[in-house]
């Protein structure tokens, strides 16, 4: 469009602020029709078909479904650890996608914490010992917590030199979650966290969730209980692979 002299309108003004709000809002987590593939033998089983995901800093999102939806297949694809046969991800303005696993690695290690419901520390370390191995993983992390003040965030300080088997269910969770927390990651996975927890222990392990969401993190839970559901700010709702 010209104005009436003939020439083009200059553009408007950007700001710092304007280039920083922009930064500010864009996805933390972003997965753009995501398919996956697996054969076995002739037989083809699409575990995702389309899926779209976007998650901004400050939700907690949980993705439900029944056993085989796809809840597990998402996060894999949305955490690296599985390349999507077909779509993109992207990790806080980072594609994660179609990528040399070293530089999936590097981008996980520094952008992604990962809760798994178990087998998430190392038997032969401490506690502490484990949260200073992920932080060893991330060669460029933006922020390390220290290790001390990580865990005491967590209320297991005082358990920062005990092996996990010295721990009880909740403390392992806690410390579990201490590791996927260790190189202040922009998005925290979750998949089935809370499975084998009483429902306190459930209840606490949410809650410290929720507040990293808060304090500014994208936080994705697949589960099947229905207090993730409750404490979801939104969910996604996985049937054979699609979102319903």
């Amino acid at each position: 469009m010209t104005s009436s002299t003939g020439r083009a309108p200059a553009p408007p003004d950007v700001s710092p602020q304007d280039e920083r709000i922009d930064i500010e809002t864009r996805p933390s987590l972003e997965a753009k029709d995501l398919y996956r593939f697996f054969w076995a033998g002739d037989e083809e089983t699409l575990a995702l078909r389309g899926v779209n995901v976007t998650v901004s800093a400050g939700e907690v999102v949980a993705v439900v479904g029944p056993s085989g939806s796809g809840k597990s297949t998402l996060l894999s694809c949305l955490a690296g650890l599985d390349e999507p046969s077909g779509g993109t991800v992207w990790v806080d303005g980072e594609r994660m996608s179609h990528q040399p696993e070293s530089v999936r690695a590097d981008l996980r290690a520094r952008t992604i914490g990962i809760v798994l419901q178990s087998d998430s520390l190392f038997d032969h370390l401490t506690v502490a010992d484990n949260v200073r191995l992920s932080q060893s993983l991330a060669t460029s992390a933006r922020r390390r917590p220290q290790v001390d003040a990580l865990l005491d965030s967590l209320g297991i300080r005082s358990r920062a030199r005990a092996h996990p088997s010295q721990l009880s269910g909740g403390e392992a969770a806690r410390a579990g979650l201490a590791v996927a927390l260790a190189n202040d990651p922009a998005v925290v996975l979750a998949d089935e966290p809370t499975g084998e927890l009483d429902a306190e222990t459930e209840r606490r392990l949410l809650a410290l969730l929720t507040q990293r969401a808060r304090q500014g993190r994208a936080v994705i839970i697949a589960s099947h209980s229905p207090a993730v559901r409750k404490a979801a700010d939104r969910v996604i709702a996985l049937a054979d692979g699609r979102i319903v």
